[in-house]
């Protein structure tokens, strides 16, 4: 396990990485971004995320290469909030064709411009310079495996799960990461809605396994 600083906040706080790799050929393998914590206010994703990063650090044995975020907003989860510290919604932030500057709520303020933030700068010029097959994005609303591009992997995780599989989450996202990385730039991004206020002990017995599970179709799937 790698651990390194992926980007900062406006407030100087560091998001932070863990970059573990296949035993064998790592060059050759896939490589799947795991997303926890774009919005303050859904511990379930950063429980998940760190649920992963937990297992991961005792023993990890996938035939793939994985960067794990597990708090992508550090200040928005020390604050409570969807947004950030400048109140910008970072899955309303994106440089997506369809972004626009007007928030359906103060909710999902999609600040100033289009890339305003400085944790959606770190995470783009990450994409542009890393090859990524995969992208999760662990977030909590109702349950549901919302997919952009060809993923697979929704339903090994669907069956332990039974989460519906979505590819349109019901609603516009303009400057969203599924629309950025899934739709713009091919990149297949899944969008994790773990259900609302459900127990985190839960999350570590029932999501954390599933996403285990979904990555090891990953590695039959995506490796070159």
């Amino acid at each position: 396990m790698e651990i390194f600083k992926f980007g900062e906040t406006l407030l100087n706080l560091p998001i932070h990485a863990y970059r573990f790799k296949a035993a064998q050929n790592p060059e050759k393998k896939a490589h799947v971004l795991i997303i926890g914590g774009v919005h303050g206010d859904e511990p379930e994703g950063v429980v998940a995320a760190r649920g992963l990063l937990e297992v991961f650090r005792q023993k990890y044995d996938l035939d793939l290469n994985i960067t794990l975020l597990p708090e992508f907003n550090p200040e928005g989860v020390l604050l409570k909030t969807r947004g950030n510290s400048n109140k910008v919604d970072l899955n309303r932030n994106l440089p997506t064709k369809d972004w626009t500057s007007v928030a359906a709520t103060e909710r999902y303020n999609p600040g100033p411009s289009a890339l305003s933030e400085k944790e959606n700068q770190a995470l783009v010029a990450w994409l542009k310079e890393q090859p990524t097959q995969l992208i999760i994005s662990l977030h909590s609303w109702k349950p549901m495996l919302n997919t952009n591009g060809d993923i697979p992997e929704a339903a090994i995780i669907a069956k332990h799960t039974g989460y519906v599989i979505e590819p349109d989450i019901g609603y516009p996202t303009p400057g969203s990461l599924g629309t950025y990385a899934g739709l713009e730039n091919h990149i297949p991004t899944l969008t994790y809605e773990i259900e609302r206020d459900i127990k985190f002990d839960q999350i570590i017995r029932v999501h954390v396994p599933a996403i285990i599970e979904g990555l090891k179709e990953s590695a039959r799937i995506r490796n070159r």
